[in-house]
């Protein structure tokens, strides 16, 4: 089974090779100020309604947030639901942009 989190350097590997979808999980607001290009946005209260239709338990997914607290919830929350593959990209959006793409704003 495979880790709860994982780093963003690891995350930006994967998402590179096209083995994994980035889960962004933060309220609009905060992806409209800083997101990674391509992420797929479901902030974290829809996500009941939305996971089943909109996500492939199959698939590779890493979870982001601002820090990686919500992600990390999500993450179990996924694990329960059957998305097995689910990870949280520990440090969030905040640890990508200083470790991956400093171009992403911080707040």
């Amino acid at each position: 089974m495979l880790d709860y989190e994982i780093g963003p350097s690891q995350a930006a590997a994967l998402l590179g090779e096209n083995q994994a979808r980035l889960l962004d999980v933060r309220e609009p607001w905060e992806f409209a100020w800083a997101h990674v290009e391509g992420s797929l946005h479901i902030p974290m209260g829809d996500l009941p309604v939305r996971a089943a239709r909109e996500l492939d338990p199959a698939e590779r997914l890493l979870v982001l947030c601002h820090h990686g607290i919500r992600s990390l919830n999500v993450t179990a929350w996924l694990r329960r639901q059957g998305f097995a593959q689910a990870q949280s990209v520990g440090g969030g959006i905040d640890a990508w942009s200083l470790e991956v793409d400093p171009t992403v704003p911080r707040y």
